[in-house]
């Protein structure tokens, strides 16, 4: 008997981080939400909270766009283009998952995610999502020094 295999989505672990000296929140999918759409400013002692993003062309950030913001990039382009007219800046974007580690392990209420393969001791890792890639996306790379979480 022939049997054909149906391709499935390939699932990625994504660690969402903070400075070792974690903002106050709870951290689930709506207050992420709600944090990297800038609807929550601070946490519980006034901190400011500063989310950071990849590039707009990481795999990774769509796959984060599409599963904890649940939007698509249109639809968070045509948001930010509202929210900028409010004064409503949208979070920080670096180059890359390691950009991201080293911003967010050096910056007092930084949150940022990438690959929890990626996740070393600078950092606090407050939540770990799994995140279904792109048809033909691969998997993030992991670096061979860096041990998974």
């Amino acid at each position: 008997m022939l049997g054909f295999a149906q391709a499935s989505p390939v699932q990625v672990q994504v660690a969402i981080i903070t400075a070792p000296d974690a903002p106050r929140l709870t951290f689930d999918q709506s207050t992420l939400r709600d944090v990297y759409l800038k609807k929550i400013f601070v946490d519980g002692r006034g901190q400011r909270l500063t989310p950071v993003n990849l590039s707009s062309r990481a795999p990774l950030r769509e796959a984060f766009a599409r599963t904890i913001l649940r939007m698509s990039e249109g639809q968070l382009q045509d948001y930010w283009n509202r929210q900028y007219f409010q004064g409503v800046s949208p979070p920080y974007v670096l180059a890359s998952a390691d950009a991201v580690l080293q911003f967010v392990a050096k910056t007092p209420g930084a949150i940022g995610y990438v690959p929890a393969c990626q996740v070393d001791a600078s950092v606090r890792v407050v939540m770990t999502v799994a995140m279904p890639s792109s048809p033909g996306d691969a998997p993030p790379a992991c670096p061979a020094h860096r041990a998974s979480p």
